[in-house]
């Protein structure tokens, strides 16, 4: 039986999932990548990005067109100013991963390089010369880099990108909560990130939206078609009215209504049921919430929240810190009602945290 998923990307074998290529045909995805353009996709924390390019790569790969790959830069941030020894541990980490995930057929063919400051690129220069097909790739958690390595490897990027398709990877993405604007604080606020950017060569930079009504209805449908237990329809939309979407939030309240508050089959989840849960989740200071309520100790992201709660106008809060608190999903803009709290949840979690 499948289940509702809130830790780590979806697997459609064992998770309740909606597939993202709605999400991400919405943004003309495979139009960028057919165009051989450099990319950014960025969202707030779990809101299906790995799991959304995941998918993307296996379809691209299927395609029998391109090969495709995701890989995660994460482990490289435990050395933010030593470029030699996060090279080898992020390099390592795409072996481990790439060997699992492609045929021997589309592997790199050689995983040793010996000048520090140059070893990304030269990797990603000798896959893509040898590879028989374009190579697409897709960089996550390109902000937990930070100081000389998100330098390094951003401008080592750049570098390369004049030599695609041929010697250098033809369409590239660069996956994390930020837009690239914002590197230059993740980077200790070098002004070496202002201007030109390491990563000027990008074409677009894509939020991944959160889920509709519709496709939170759809979402718990699946739960219903399998299990045979309903949602009533005030459920459905108090899911949606609480979370406005959010996917791990409307998994979450999900999951604890099923597994924990109305476990018998037999029975409908009720509005009452969400309630419960909402008040649970909270209650716990789940991870996603604790990582969200971390972020409020920052003084850019209190000068724009403070304001918001106590119903003040922001004044002027520069609108970097306005576009970095939309980006880290605390609020969002509403049309009209310029920022508002992102949701209905957050709006109780966010002053408690304060």
């Amino acid at each position: 039986m499948r289940f509702f998923n809130t830790g780590g990307p979806c697997n459609p074998l064992y998770h309740y999932m909606l597939s993202a290529d709605q999400r991400l045909h919405e943004e003309n995805v495979m139009r960028l990548i057919e165009q051989q353009a450099y990319f950014i996709l960025h969202a707030p924390r779990q809101t299906g990005k790995t799991t959304a390019i995941l998918e993307l790569a296996q379809r691209l790969r299927a395609s029998g067109r391109y090969i495709a790959a995701v890989v995660s830069l994460e482990v490289g941030a435990a050395f933010p100013n030593d470029i030699e020894r996060a090279e080898k541990v992020i390099l390592a980490s795409w072996q481990q991963h790439i060997s699992y995930a492609l045929a021997p057929d589309l592997q790199p063919r050689n995983w040793s390089f010996d000048q520090a400051g140059q070893r990304i690129g030269s990797f990603l220069s000798e896959w893509a010369r040898t590879a028989e097909r374009p190579l697409v790739l897709f960089l996550d958690e390109i902000d937990a880099l930070q100081n000389e390595v998100l330098i390094s490897v951003l401008r080592q990027l750049r570098a390369g990108y004049y030599d695609r398709p041929k010697a250098f990877p033809a369409s590239l993405a660069l996956i994390g909560l930020r837009d690239v604007r914002d590197y230059k604080v993740a980077s200790g606020g070098s002004d070496r990130l202002s201007s030109p950017s390491p990563f000027n060569i990008a074409v677009r930079s894509i939020t991944l939206r959160n889920f509709s009504r519709a496709e939170v209805h759809a979402l718990l449908q699946q739960h219903t078609d399998e299990t045979g237990q309903a949602f009533t329809p005030e459920a459905l939309d108090l899911v949606f009215d609480l979370t406005q979407g959010q996917p791990w939030l409307v998994n979450a309240l999900a999951k604890v209504a099923v597994e924990e508050l109305v476990p018998d089959l037999t029975q409908a989840v009720t509005a009452a049921a969400i309630e419960r849960a909402k008040a649970m989740l909270i209650q716990r200071r789940q991870t996603h919430l604790d990582q969200l309520t971390d972020k409020l100790r920052e003084p850019r992201v209190r000068r724009v929240i403070e304001p918001i709660l106590a119903g003040a106008l922001l004044g002027d809060v520069p609108q970097d810190d306005r576009d970095y608190v939309v980006d880290l999903g605390l609020v969002r803009r509403e049309n009209g009602h310029g920022l508002v709290i992102a949701n209905p949840i957050y709006r109780e979690v966010i002053p408690r945290a304060l």
